[in-house]
């Protein structure tokens, strides 16, 4: 049975080698559908993982809250977040950090120009939440919010705008009082001005906020949960603390990022079953393009099957060698798809630029479904030319023209 079996491959590839182009043409259907399953795990990925790091960057298991009136759409200033809200909130269960911000918009001299800025107030926990990256110079410390030091942070994109020179240091007068620059900064993640924090932002102690607003209030309060699953249940928390402490028909919105966890998994799973159906349509079709080719192979090699059967060449032989060629020219064509998409990877991440930190991972158990999958179609669909090949008659095959 060992050397009928070994007959029987030798026989398969020789017939593929004589059908070269036939072959490869059968293929390429493969190729298209097995690179488009990994491709369909690498994007889905690849998505999930640039959702994560943005939400990471902006701050993680952040929940923010603010102040939105009354039931009649009235603002009472005594309903207002205030720094005593902030200290309460520290106390919640599961909370590590906390802070506060107000932020209003005012100008600066800049090269003799007056020119738009946004003002920060910030208390001490601003930047751990936030995950400001400081690129020169330092945050405020407990010491420049207790005391009001007239101390500022600037982003990087104003920065650019100062003469050219050290910057740490140097004067800025922004509205009425001037500020000693103590940082430089930036967002490690960009939110285009959907934050508080604008391109050209200055960031000041909260305790200076008063100067400009006159109002000594905080406009958003974010709370820090110390793990993902504590999210939705500080939120939770941090309403009903909000609520306790303030009028009954005072009404605060208070959210966390969840929302656009959610709404990034249901796109990626979108995208996902759009490829995925991309993918096995393109394997579906390829798996018709072998059976139209080994029906036709068939037909040619009518002959040569009778010889073979004149010979003493078994049914199932016949049946399995045709089954060999499906699954060669299906296994094959998903390690070529599988080796472009594992390609792609190698090519493009280099490209990506370094400020995105951007990875393009590749799914083993996506690379082991891609071939599997590739080399069910190619047997299935090559099941019934087989069939057919091994039933056909030797007497009836030998006069065949």
């Amino acid at each position: 049975m060992a050397k009928i079996s070994r007959e029987t491959w030798q026989v398969a590839f020789e017939a593929l080698r004589a059908n070269k182009v036939k072959a490869a043409l059968t293929m390429l259907g493969v190729v298209i559908g097995s690179a488009c399953i990994v491709l369909v795990v690498t994007i889905a990925l690849i998505g999930k993982t640039y959702v994560l790091a943005q939400i990471e960057g902006v701050g993680s298991n952040i929940v923010y809250a603010t102040y939105s009136g009354g039931t009649a759409s009235i603002r009472s200033q005594a309903d207002e977040i205030t720094l005593n809200d902030m200290d309460a909130t520290r106390h919640l269960p599961h909370v590590i950090e906390v802070a506060g911000t107000y932020d209003l918009s005012t100008s600066i001299i800049l090269n003799g120009q007056v020119k738009p800025v946004a003002l920060v107030g910030v208390t001490e926990g601003f930047q751990r939440i936030r995950n400001l990256l400081i690129l020169q110079g330092r945050f405020f410390d407990t010491l420049d919010q207790s005391t009001g030091a007239k101390a500022c942070l600037i982003t990087q994109d104003l920065a650019r705008q100062l003469p050219p020179g050290t910057i740490i240091g140097r004067q800025l007068r922004v509205g009425e009082q001037t500020f000693t620059i103590i940082a430089v900064f930036r967002e490690r993640v960009a939110t285009f001005g959907q934050s508080e924090i604008a391109s050209q932002s200055v960031l000041v102690p909260f305790s200076l906020i008063k100067y400009y607003s006159g109002n000594d209030y905080i406009r958003t309060l974010y709370a820090q949960a110390d793990t993902g699953e504590a999210v939705p249940a500080t939120t939770l928390a941090v309403n009903s603390l909000l609520r306790s402490r303030h009028s009954p028909g005072s009404v605060y919105t208070v959210q966390n990022l969840a929302s656009i966890l959610e709404a990034a998994r249901k796109i990626s799973v979108a995208l996902t079953v759009v490829l995925m159906l991309v993918g096995m349509i393109a394997l579906i079709i390829s798996g018709v393009g072998i059976m139209n080719i080994m029906l036709v192979t068939v037909t040619e090699r009518t002959r040569e099957i009778g010889l073979r059967k004149a010979v003493g060449a078994r049914r199932e032989e016949i049946l399995y060698q045709f089954l060999i060629e499906a699954f060669v020219i299906s296994g094959l064509g998903a390690l070529i798809g599988i080796a472009i998409a594992v390609s792609l990877k190698i090519i493009v991440e280099p490209l990506i630029p370094a400020e995105l930190g951007l990875k393009i991972p590749i799914s083993l158990y996506s690379v082991v479904l891609a071939f599997v999958v590739s080399c069910a179609t190619g047997i299935l669909f090559g099941y019934i030319p087989a069939l057919r090949a091994s039933r056909l008659q030797p007497t009836e095959s030998l006069r065949y023209e």
